[in-house]
């Protein structure tokens, strides 16, 4: 993996800081009456639709905001691996709605289970229908059944996939308590794109540290759908450095590619007819934008959903905004943190797409951290321009190969930090 140019944590700082200078004037532009309060509709009460919820409403607190999300309260897929590692409670995990209602979002417990773009309307699950002039979708993703064969969502009840917060992250970690000391566990990762995509290589790692701890002599497989990964010679590194041979990584090249998945046996076959069996057997498979995306109009044949870069709106059904992981936003990841920047510059657009108003062009960034033990952390930062209404990378950089104990100490430090930082900004609570 070609390794970006690094920049120093004050440069970091100094380009956010702009960013946010930048936002502050935007969010002084005057608010205008209109006849009538206008209604903004969001379905998806996580890092991108909660965020786009409280941000319009701080905008132009006249609009009419109504935010659709069945939980009560919302468990993130961010930090649910330190949990798998034992280093988190689950109840650390969930956060509640109550600041976005003091805000005065109407948030409504409910699925949203049609989407009609003609007469812009959204059917609720319970019934209801709700009017909108502008819909904000932040459905997050939905898995292809099926596309590995064996592996349905009857299947993901014994092989966990653990790849959407709450009960299937309590189930893998069920299991991992339950494994016998020197069992086997296998992570099988798919192909590019997918939802965080460091996201299955910390998991490994956290498990390594509960391993090591609990169940010394157990060993990790992954097999992977791909030949590289984000931050891959930082996490191999680190997996030495911590856990000796514990884990070994199997790239497609090498017949990591895992094709049919037998629950009756709780094993795997390979590309090239390899069978791999489990104690305890987690399955990331392939992913597309969450389906109520797809029943709004929104995605095309990739199974995501194409976007203009400017202000998020669907490049097929005027007055849709999609963000988060369900977007083909690339080179952003599919990350939290890209969800609520991105739920921000397509909050501002919608507002002033209401006022009648144009929206300034944007600057985006991302920043992900990434434990491999509990102190030792790693990091990937990166900020990005508009070009041609196109998104590009500006600049960004890794944590250094050579870092010492102490700097890897720091970036864990800064991990929990940011968590603590975001959810308080889109939830108003901290963990």
């Amino acid at each position: 993996m070609k390794q970006k140019t690094s920049f120093s944590r004050r440069q970091w700082l100094e380009r956010v800081g702009q960013t946010a200078a930048a936002s502050a004037v935007l969010l002084s532009t005057p608010v205008y009456a209109r006849p009538a309060a206008a209604r903004v509709v969001i379905v998806g009460g996580g890092f991108g639709g909660a965020t786009a919820a409280k941000y319009i409403k701080r905008h132009d607190p006249t609009i009419q905001v109504t935010l659709i999300e069945p939980a009560h309260t919302f468990y993130t897929c961010p930090f649910s691996n330190l949990y798998l590692g034992g280093l988190r409670q689950f109840e650390q995990q969930g956060h509640r709605f109550d600041a976005l209602r003091a805000l005065g979002i109407d948030v409504v417990h409910d699925y949203a289970s049609n989407i009609d773009n003609t007469t812009k309307k959204v059917h609720l699950l319970a019934g209801t229908t709700l009017a909108y002039d502008k819909l904000l979708l932040s459905p997050g993703i939905d898995f292809r059944w099926n596309a590995l064969e064996g592996y349905d969502e009857a299947a993901s009840k014994q092989a966990p996939h653990a790849w959407k917060g709450g009960e299937q992250t309590q189930l893998l970690k069920q299991q991992l308590n339950a494994m016998k000391d020197g069992g086997t566990f296998i992570l099988a990762a798919p192909e590019n794109p997918f939802r965080c995509p460091p996201g299955p290589y910390e998991r490994v790692s956290m498990i390594a540290h509960y391993f090591q701890q609990h169940k010394p002599k157990s060993k990790i497989l992954i097999l992977d759908a791909k030949d590289a990964f984000s931050k891959q010679p930082l996490f191999q590194a680190g997996w030495q450095q911590l856990y000796g041979d514990m884990i070994e990584w199997v790239p497609m090249s090498q017949d990591g590619k895992v094709t049919r998945v037998d629950i009756s046996t709780n094993s795997v076959e390979t590309e090239f007819g390899e069978i791999h069996h489990a104690d305890v057997l987690n399955i990331v498979p392939p992913q597309k934008a969450g389906v109520i995306a797809e029943k709004a109009g929104v995605t095309d044949a990739s199974g995501w959903v194409p976007v203009k870069a400017h202000s998020f709106e669907s490049q097929l059904v005027d007055d849709i905004y999609v963000v988060g992981d369900a977007t083909i936003a690339s080179p952003m990841p599919k990350s939290g943190f890209s969800a609520n920047i991105q739920a921000k510059v397509a909050a501002l657009a919608i507002v002033n797409s209401l006022q009648g108003k144009d929206i300034a062009p944007p600057s985006f960034s991302n920043t992900c951290y990434s434990l491999i033990g509990p102190d030792y952390g790693i990091s990937v930062a990166h900020a990005y321009a508009l070009k041609d209404d196109q998104i590009i990378e500006v600049s960004g950089g890794i944590s250094p190969t050579e870092a010492d104990t102490a700097f890897r100490q720091r970036e864990a430090q800064y991990g929990a930090a940011w968590y603590d930082a975001i959810t308080w900004d889109i939830w108003g609570t901290r963990s």
